[in-house]
């Protein structure tokens, strides 16, 4: 890329990612701590991906969500997962009228801009396919017709790893389609001190709108246009490839514990998480740093591991630490 080219990339990106700092002052004002999920959940808004949360009950992950849609001024839809769920019930069914005397569709709970998939392991797989057709495709068929879903649609799924039974796991194939997988742990101790202040006041804080629906959408085009040099697309490929053939760079041991790799996707997620990023710091070009930010969210679930490393209680966070400490930084 030339100088002048990479100048008004820069120029654009520091005119059109202002209002990121704007976005943050008021989530900050709902939600304390958890710096990590309303980065994460930012990554994936910028970059048309989707989420996936994992962590116990009372984290605040309904509320960032909730607060992000007041923000950004979008529609938002919460879907409570349950065993006795279907599919219509998500995206809609078609339904008799008769006055009319024909078939009349309604809309599902799926046709918002910020769908939370609450506890989306108790769902059986129809109902979670139904949910990860709609995230992959955009659109939803009900009857006869498709159905185009509105823009921007960011979908963030939370499940519980503590509740196991009247569970359904998510397939291997379908956690693949979110963008990130996030861990999500209990806040600080003066952290959880603010929250009870903050819930014991009068009057909850409202956030207000920072961000249209349609301005997202084209700022979505810029992060795209982000400088990713040919050696941060290698350090890319390396970080993937170290998952398949681990014995190709020096980590024969690792070979004994992943079952299989990550997917192509991995590539693609690890390039558009890292552009998000570095436009959410103002800047028109991708670091090293960036990738390293974003890796463990992105392949975290795209591993899988053998019998040998549950074992040894040897984690995907462990494969990805030694890949990530041994690949060469450019």
């Amino acid at each position: 890329m030339e100088g002048s080219e990479l100048k008004a990339i820069t120029e654009e990106v520091q005119q059109k990612s202002a209002f990121l700092d704007l976005v943050r002052m008021e989530m900050s004002k709902v939600i304390i701590g958890q710096k990590h999920l309303v980065g994460s959940l930012l990554i994936a808004l910028l970059a048309d991906g989707h989420i996936l949360l994992e962590g116990v009950p009372g984290l605040a992950k309904t509320l960032s969500i909730r607060t992000l849609a007041r923000i950004v001024d979008v529609q938002f839809s919460r879907i409570q997962f349950t065993p006795d769920l279907l599919p219509a019930d998500l995206i809609g069914t078609l339904v008799y009228s008769q006055r009319s005397e024909e078939f009349a569709v309604k809309k599902g709970p799926v046709f918002a801009n910020f769908i939370l998939a609450d506890e989306i392991n108790r769902a059986p797989a129809k109902v979670q396919s139904a949910l990860l057709e709609a995230m992959q495709e955009k659109q939803v068929t009900i009857g006869e017709r498709t159905y185009d879903l509105p823009r921007p649609f960011l979908v963030m799924a939370t499940q519980n790893p503590l509740e196991q039974e009247g569970t359904y796991p998510l397939p291997e194939a379908q956690v693949d389609r979110f963008m990130l997988k996030v861990l999500i742990d209990y806040p600080k101790r003066e952290e959880e001190r603010q929250i009870i202040r903050l819930n014991l006041e009068e009057k909850f804080p409202e956030p207000k709108v920072v961000v249209s629906g349609e301005q997202i959408e084209a700022v979505r085009s810029t992060v795209r246009k982000i400088y990713l040099s040919d050696k941060i697309e290698n350090y890319i490929l390396d970080i993937v490839f170290a998952t398949r053939k681990p014995e190709d760079y020096g980590l024969d041991d690792l070979a004994t514990y992943v079952r299989y790799g990550a997917s192509p996707r991995a590539s693609i997620y690890l390039a558009l998480a890292a552009k998000a990023k570095a436009f959410i710091e103002h800047r028109a070009f991708v670091l090293p740093d960036d990738i390293k930010s974003v890796v463990h969210d992105v392949m975290r679930h795209r591993i899988g591991l053998t019998y040998e490393a549950e074992a040894e209680n040897i984690t995907t966070e462990d494969i990805i630490n030694r890949i990530i400490n041994t690949i060469e930084v450019p």
